[in-house]
């Protein structure tokens, strides 16, 4: 038996049943993913950016280590900001291979260094001072090494001797380190061993002894920057406020050689930018935020703002005693209630909207048509308005304020005197009123978290779940999906074909699959490739959107580390934004003392604090998108498409106001651009009994929004455990949810679609009162790429619009810089040297992809990527990211815009070469005249700035009015025909504009008011007709011309006719019991009934007109030939006795 192994293997069987049924005990395995580090931070509670006492206890005990809270003085770190200047052959990118390094300029804590190499530069460099700015000093000492290998060698050696901590770059990661690091090893000399520094699995360069912050992913993810003025020389200028010196690249070798001065200068400019960017806005960041995130500096910089978050959310959940849960999988092939495959499931977003089109300025009247009712419904709540302002904004109590009701009545005058004339040309206040914080502030008022977003079953076990229990708040979202039309049967269909087929081999010369060898995505991927030609074929569609309002309940008593994360950061920025603020003011205390140092000390600081804050706002803005991003550990759609429906709720309220009360001209997320009259009520100053405030400014437009949001938007249901032993919770209202007023502007400037019935969303310009831009949002000016005509003439346009005193002359001003442009393409740039001309014509793409990588896909930037593999080889394309600057060529003609770009670089080629594949690539063999006038398209070029002078002068000024500016750029057929319409003197009337209006209801009614004839009992008359609300009879305008006194008679008895007897009369007295108290009722019914007899005579003969026919009772034509001839004679005949005649001639 022993022989066999029999007891053997049933011992075997028994340990590994018992092994087996332990896995099995395993429910979920929480946190294992967590790296090591970050694992470290959080338990300890050890973070960058603190002092600590280390106390060391021998190898068999960790160290101790305590922080102190006590020490809150920053060290100064030795900070090294280098750049390099290498050698390339023409038009090419430098080569590590090939190339060397010609300079490298660094500057240690704010003394310059730069190193040259003699075998490339001709001359000796003597030391010089770059100081672009008196507070961006740059002293430099240059040493003059024999060639690259000692160039290399001193950097190195410097390194070691200054020991830096952090070592700064811009674009360090993609460039500087690794061609260092390769033209290193080409001498025999290893980097890793000299400083420390090399690449990590990531691509990235870092040591253990010293920081590596690349300056550029600081500008790409918390700067603001637009992604046009990432580089740099344009982050450079954004942020520290001079221009940069800029050379050529393919000048550089040359400057080398006959220029060396000029060429050192450049390169210390670099470095200078590099340092001064990094000690100004990117050090205090990345140091403020250390201070919180469990990781390294070198992480908080490079990582995205959706993993800092859910690093400061890890931190408050342990802290919390909560196990984090797993990252969010994908689910493959998910399927619908109703049984269809979902391709893509979201939330709708928020709501963003563009109304007008056109200049606004301040100083020119534009036309405003009011609601008087809305005004109404402000003068009724102006003291609650007030109030709320006082109390819940400014946190000052009512009885310390003086001057309350006299505030109050200067508002309410305001309101009546625009209610009196609601039609009004004024000049108007340009103002943005936005949420401040809106989807953050949303998260914290209705306590929104994704461990908080419940169902039945969970409210169903819960033990707070208690008649009477107020603890779930539902709320409303809208949730898109993309699903396949085959059904559920259709779909197993498909699955049981493919278990029968078999697949191609995971690796080479391996044997084919069966689908259930097949991994869970690339079943999927087959599944649902399979179902979308069944699809196509058999409903003729393979995606079918839908869109449905969902409810979500939202547990009020959830443990609340979410909101207490986005509630810490919030005010965290909302420091920075009050420090901001103190500086802006010590800023204008300055400038009237004229005291020039403490200018530009609060100048600075003043900067410093915007730019913190507005880092910050980065971050918090991510708790929203974090919720929806792939592999986020707290996933949660529904959280995400709560904050957005209920952000556009609010900001569709205020549009609903605001387009009463003025003219609301873009909508954005969480704001509202808006123009109201100039005699508006804005800013009123409170004064109260309060030490601390004396004096504090009340915004009213802010203010008037605010208590709508407040009566529309509060949770009333917001619990907060207030003992934790007995698990109390105390319920009160929380509202965060706060517009706050920017403005006034001097002007904003609103494209037009050129599409008719389009606007174009998310573009705008606004100028401050001074003149300065305040904000220039989508144009293709901000963008990286794009035709360079266009984006010059974007940028000089823009000021224009600031001059002239009427909308005519701001035009006409306008129109002048447009004309200069459309002379400078149809003269063909006769006046303009090459270099210039090339600058304005060409365009930059880049390549996201390889070039390989986009198969048959046509575009202008593949062309131009094939062509310059043509003439400057293979290794031009091989990697992404290729820049491509292209012109559109007039030949070959007819063909395609994507077939006629060419490479910019031909034309600095060698004769030769240019004129080879000048004529190769224009299929013109006989081609003579090589000048790049003579191969443009002129007619294209003049189409792409016809198309932006469209959407930014010519439609906006005819749907203002106002003649087209620039005549040879005409409109589109379909505003032509618009403005024909407008103006015939013919024109049909619509059949709106036929009857009397009912009049606007009142703001935000929402209940007929009983008595209304809604609620009444119609006439015995029209029991056969269809009920249809008041007026009951439409009323025709009056062409005649009739006196004042007449109309308002007429107008008069018109509504009397139109109106109900109940209406007019008021309610009938009672019957009575005395001889008196009858003759009331019967004189009353008297009335009444001579009222109606009145109106159905009136009825009756308006019925006879209409259609010439006998009216019975009940409204029933009794006539059969009420349509013919014989019926349109006689309405002919009736016409000339009953209606007005129009005098012709006299």
């Amino acid at each position: 038996s022993a022989l066999s192994g029999g007891s053997l293997s049933t011992d075997e069987e028994g340990a590994s049943k018992k092994i087996a049924n332990q896995m099995d005990n395993i429910m979920d395995m929480r946190e294992y993913d967590v790296p090591y580090h970050v694992r470290l931070s959080i338990d300890l509670k050890i973070h960058v950016a603190h002092w600590y006492n280390v106390r060391y206890r021998g190898n068999a005990y960790p160290p101790e280590i305590t922080r102190r809270d006590d020490l809150v003085e920053r060290p100064d770190p030795v900070v090294l900001a280098f750049d390099i200047e290498t050698t390339k052959l023409p038009l090419k990118f430098p080569d590590a291979d090939t190339d060397q390094i010609m300079m490298i300029s660094y500057m240690i804590d704010g003394q310059g260094y730069l190193i040259t190499n003699r075998e490339i530069v001709s001359e000796n460099i003597e030391d010089f001072e770059f100081t672009p700015k008196p507070e961006y000093e740059g002293p430099f000492c240059v040493f003059n090494e024999p060639d690259e290998a000692h160039l290399i060698q001193r950097w190195f050696e410097h390194v070691q001797e200054t020991k830096p901590t952090i070592i700064v770059t811009y674009n360090g990661d993609f460039f500087d380190w690794p061609f260092v690091e390769a033209r290193a090893a080409a001498h025999g000399i290893n980097m890793y061993q000299e400083i420390g520094f090399q690449k990590d699995s990531q691509g990235e360069y870092k040591a253990s002894q010293c920081i590596h912050m690349d300056c550029l992913r600081w500008v790409k993810r918390d700067s603001y920057l637009p992604v046009g003025s990432h580089n740099l020389k344009a982050a450079a200028k954004a942020k520290l406020g001079y221009d940069p010196v800029e050379l050529d690249p393919e000048e550089m070798c040359r400057m080398a050689m006959e220029e060396p001065q000029t060429l050192a200068t450049y390169s210390v400019s670099d470095a200078v930018a590099t340092y001064y960017m990094y000690m100004k806005y990117v050090h205090p960041f990345i140091f403020a935020l250390c201070t919180i995130i469990p990781m390294e500096p070198d992480e908080v910089l490079r990582k995205g703002s959706g993993t800092l978050c859910e690093a400061l959310l890890m931190v408050q959940a342990y802290h919390a005693n909560i196990i984090f849960p797993n990252k969010q999988e994908q689910e493959f092939n998910k399927l619908t209630e109703d049984g269809h495959v979902l391709d893509s499931e979201t939330y709708v977003g928020g709501h963003v909207e563009a109304l007008e089109s056109g200049v606004f300025r301040s100083d020119i009247p534009c036309r405003f048509k009011m609601n008087p009712a809305a005004f109404d419904f402000l003068v009724q709540h102006v003291e609650k308005t007030l109030q709320h302002a006082i109390e819940e904004e400014e946190g000052l109590p009512l009885d310390q304020v003086t001057n309350f009701q006299e505030v109050c009545d200067e508002i309410k005058a305001k309101l009546n005197s625009l209610k009196d004339v609601p039609n009004r040309i004024e000049c108007p206040l340009i103002y943005h009123l936005d949420v401040g914080a809106m989807y953050p502030n949303i998260i914290l008022t209705n306590r929104l978290q994704p461990s908080a977003m419940v169902d039945e079953a969970t409210c169903a076990a819960c033990d707070f779940n208690k008649p009477g229990a107020n603890c779930q708040r539902r709320m409303t979202w809208q949730w898109r999906g993309e699903f396949m039309p085959a059904s559920r049967s259709e779909y197993h269909r498909i699955q049981q074909q493919l278990e029968s087929e078999k697949f191609p081999p995971l690796f080479p010369d391996g044997p084919p699959r069966a689908f259930h060898e097949l991994s869970r995505e690339e079943q999927a991927k087959y599944e649902k490739k399979r179902l979308a030609d069944y699809c196509r074929k058999a409903y003729k569609k393979i995606h079918v959107t839908k869109v449905e309002e969902r409810v979500t309940t939202i547990c009020q008593r959830e443990n609340s580390f979410y909101v207490d994360t986005v509630r810490a950061f919030r005010d965290r920025r909302y420091e920075f934004k009050g420090l901001h603020k103190v500086w802006k003011k010590k800023l204008s205390a300055a400038v009237e003392t004229g005291d020039a140092s403490e200018v530009k000390r609060c100048k600075n600081m003043e900067i410093l604090y915007d730019s913190l804050q507005l880092a910050h706002k980065c971050i918090l803005n991510s708790f929203y998108g974090y919720v929806m991003r792939k592999g986020a550990r707290w996933y949660s759609m529904e959280m995400a498409g709560i904050v957005c429906f209920t952000g556009a709720n609010i900001i569709t309220q205020a549009r609903e106001l605001i387009e009463q009360i003025g003219r609301p001209l873009e909508l954005d997320t969480d704001g509202i651009w808006c123009v109201l009259p100039n005699s508006f009520p804005e800013n009123f100053v409170i004064k109260s009994t309060n030490i601390k405030k004396p004096k504090v400014t009340i915004s009213y437009p802010g203010a008037m929004l605010n208590i709508l949001v407040k009566e529309g938007f509060t949770n009333d249901q917001y619990q907060e455990l207030q003992d934790s032993a007995s698990l109390t919770y105390v319920t009160r209202s929380e509202n965060s949810i706060f517009f706050e007023v920017d403005g006034p502007y001097l002007a904003m400037i609103l494209p037009a679609s050129k599409e008719e019935g389009k606007k174009l969303k998310k573009r705008y310009a606004v100028f401050n009162e001074d003149g300065s831009l305040a904000e220039l949002k989508g144009f293709e000016v901000k963008r990286r790429g794009e035709l360079q005509l266009v984006k010059i003439f974007q940028s000089s346009v823009f000021e224009a619009f600031l001059k002239g005193s009427t909308l005519e002359e701001v035009y006409a001003s306008v129109a002048k810089v447009a004309d200069y442009w459309l002379d400078v393409l149809y003269s063909k740039a006769a006046n303009m040297p090459d270099s210039e001309l090339f600058e304005l014509i060409s365009e930059n793409r880049s390549m996201s992809r390889k070039l390989e990588d986009y198969g048959e896909q046509k575009s202008t930037s593949i062309s131009t990527a094939k062509r310059l593999a043509e003439f400057l080889g293979d290794q031009m394309v091989k990697d992404a990211g290729l820049s491509c600057r292209f012109i559109i060529s007039k030949k070959p003609e007819g063909s395609p815009v994507t077939e006629r770009a060419i490479p910019l670089a031909i034309f600095q080629a060698e004769p030769s070469v240019r004129k080879h594949y000048l004529r190769k690539w224009l299929k013109s063999p006989s081609l003579q005249e090589f000048n790049i006038r003579a191969i443009l398209d002129w007619d294209y070029y003049i189409e792409r700035l016809g198309s932006t002078i469209q959407k930014i002068i010519t439609i906006p000024a005819a749907l203002q009015q106002v003649k087209n500016p620039v005549p040879r750029v005409r409109h589109p057929d379909w505003l032509h025909k618009k403005l024909l319409e407008k103006n015939d003197v013919y024109k049909q009337k619509k059949i709106n504009e036929l009857f009397v209006s009912e009049g606007k209801k009142q703001v935000l009614a929402s209940r007929p008011v009983e008595g209304t004839p809604s609620s009444q009992v119609g006439d015995i008359e029209d029991l056969g007709t269809v009920k249809i609300p008041q007026p009951l009879v439409p009323i025709a305008n009056k062409r005649k011309r009739i006196p004042a006194a007449q109309e308002s008679q007429e107008l008069s008895q018109d509504l009397e006719l139109s109106q109900s007897w109940r209406e007019i009369l008021g309610p009938p007295p009672p019957l009575g019991t005395t001889k008196e108290e009858h003759l009331v009722w019967l004189r009353f019914h008297q009335k009444k009934w001579e009222l109606q007899a009145r109106q159905r005579q009136e009825r009756c003969k308006r019925r006879r007109l209409e259609d010439g026919g006998m009216v019975t009772g009940g409204g029933v034509v009794r006539d059969a030939l009420s349509k013919g001839l014989g019926s349109y004679l006689r309405r002919t005949a009736r016409s000339i006795l009953d209606l007005p005649w129009q005098i012709v001639q006299v």
